[in-house]
């Protein structure tokens, strides 16, 4: 596949020109220009090195294979199970660790033992002068060097693994319609990365020195290791000090915004969308009036979104309605009564808003009622009165063609269970009691008293007074006692409250 073709190329790249860079450049200039040698000691040690790099390749190409199997894997078969695909984005997450891990381990050993081996031979054989304390300071040089090299493919790496992220997660999207994450273990913090990164490019430098140093040093004066190394060691202390100081004071300074955005984020995500005071004059201040920007669309775009959801409810409620005059504004007085009772009940917000869009709603089934029926003036027959009654299950069942979304789902239960009866005989299940969903026991109470005093074709709609007695006498029964009872007292509250709003004058 050209993606992973393209891949392996830039890893190819990246690996050379670090090689290349660490190995050849840093590397032999220590060696050559630090030590004075003969034309034939540097042929020798041209060849040694030459060996050392073919036994390096071929330890670094295997540990190569290995790592990039489980993504080599996804990207060989043409149907993918969704495991696969997860172990190679977790194993492309963690390659930049694995590319420091192959360099430091078999790169490193796989170089520096051959390289000390035959150096060796060659000292005890006296092709080469040099002493046998140069083999020590090789592999302190070898290990920084191939840090180094560690330290720039870390990075390369991290560019170059972007795309193959992308890809998998789409394919994982496409596939499964899933979203594929990462691991803790394969979260490398920034912290991390600041710390290591000053921390080496400090002591690099220094360390490098010293060891040329040592080796000049030791060619001019002969061998004071104690001496040098006692007072160098005092210096790369120092270095140390000052490089993680400096790491940790600019990491705190980026924590900061970082952990800002990072929260605001996680409320944005929990529906709470709150702007951030911008007191930055660096990069994060366009970073954070991004997000305020953002924010800020999402609250209109919302609040637009709700009204146009709420008008949508209230057209269709109408709409209902409208194909008989009699039961005009039925949903929609249905839809307050029945907050009423949720706010006498103290349900939540968001459990009243999803209780008035499922009374609003609660009578969308009988689109599916013929009009000879819905609208007959006079006594239903059996047959009429079954084909009624399956207006709550046709309800329902319009409404789950929708594919509502989890956050609406909860209006369902108050459309197919209205009908219900707290002694278990309603329809359509004949559920008791608090079998019954609450939002079908609270919905059933406002649609009896808004049927009872409403008027019909073949009667007059029943007085308040009348209508909250057969309420009274039902709890238990017909309704739940709980929301009989509060319903009762909102209706007794309102009417109190009217009367004393327009006291009747007597003259």
């Amino acid at each position: 596949m050209p993606i992973f073709s393209t891949f392996q190329k830039k890893m190819f790249l990246n690996n050379l020109l670090s090689s290349a860079f660490a190995v050849f450049g840093v590397g032999s200039t220590l060696i050559f220009y630090t030590i004075p040698l003969s034309t034939f000691e540097i042929m020798i040690l041209i060849g040694i090195m030459a060996v050392s790099v073919i036994i390096m390749v071929v330890c670094e190409f295997v540990t190569y294979q290995k790592q990039i199997k489980p993504i080599k894997l996804a990207f060989s078969q043409d149907i993918h199970h969704l495991n696969t695909l997860q172990q190679a984005y977790e194993q492309v997450h963690i390659f930049p660790v694995l590319t420091v891990r192959r360099i430091l381990i078999p790169h490193l050993l796989g170089l520096s033992i051959p390289a000390s081996l035959l150096a060796s031979i060659f000292i005890y054989t006296g092709h080469l002068t040099i002493p046998y304390y140069f083999i020590i300071l090789a592999w302190a040089g070898a290990i920084l060097i191939a840090t180094m090299h560690a330290l720039i493919d870390f990075f390369l790496t991290f560019r170059t693994i972007q795309p193959l992220l992308t890809y998998l997660n789409n394919r994982a999207k496409s596939a499964f319609n899933v979203t594929l994450s990462v691991h803790k273990n394969g979260f490398i913090s920034i912290q991390k990365k600041m710390l290591t990164s000053s921390l080496f490019s400090a002591i690099f430098p220094v360390m490098l020195f010293s060891l040329a140093n040592q080796v000049h040093i030791f060619e001019q004066q002969g061998l004071i290791w104690n001496e040098y190394w006692s007072w160098a060691s005092i210096i790369l202390l120092m270095v140390i000090v000052i490089a993680l100081s400096g790491a940790f004071l600019l990491y705190k300074n980026i924590q900061q915004p970082l952990n800002e955005l990072q929260n605001a984020f996680h409320n944005v995500k929990n529906g709470e969308f709150q702007l951030l005071e911008n007191t930055y004059s660096d990069e994060f201040s366009q970073l954070v009036t991004g997000y305020n920007h953002m924010v800020t669309a999402i609250k209109e775009r919302d609040a637009l979104n709700k009204e146009l959801l709420e008008s949508f409810f209230t057209v269709f409620a109408a709409t209902l309605d409208a194909r008989d005059h009699y039961t005009a504004g039925h949903s929609i007085r249905v839809a307050n009564y029945a907050v009423q009772i949720g706010e006498k009940a103290n349900l939540s917000k968001k459990e009243l808003n999803l209780l008035k869009k499922s009374a609003l709603l609660h009578d969308i089934g009988k689109i599916g009622i013929p009009d000879h029926v819905l609208l007959k003036d006079g006594r239903l027959t059996d047959e009429e009165f079954y084909h009624i009654k399956q207006h709550p299950v046709i309800g329902a069942h319009i409404l789950e063609q929708v594919n509502l979304t989890e956050e609406m789902k909860p209006i369902l239960p108050g459309v197919k269970y209205h009908h219900e009866r707290y002694d278990g005989k309603g329809y359509p299940e004949g559920l008791r009691e608090k079998e019954t969903p609450l939002f079908g026991r609270i919905i059933a109470v406002a649609d009896a008293y808004d049927a009872m005093t409403s008027d019909r074709p073949y009667r007059k709609g029943m007085s308040v007074e009348k209508a909250l007695a057969i309420i009274e006498d039902g709890k238990g029964t017909q309704w739940d006692p709980y929301f009989a009872s509060l319903f009762i007292d909102v209706i007794n509250e309102t009417t109190i409250t009217e009367t004393k709003n327009n006291p009747v004058s007597v003259s």
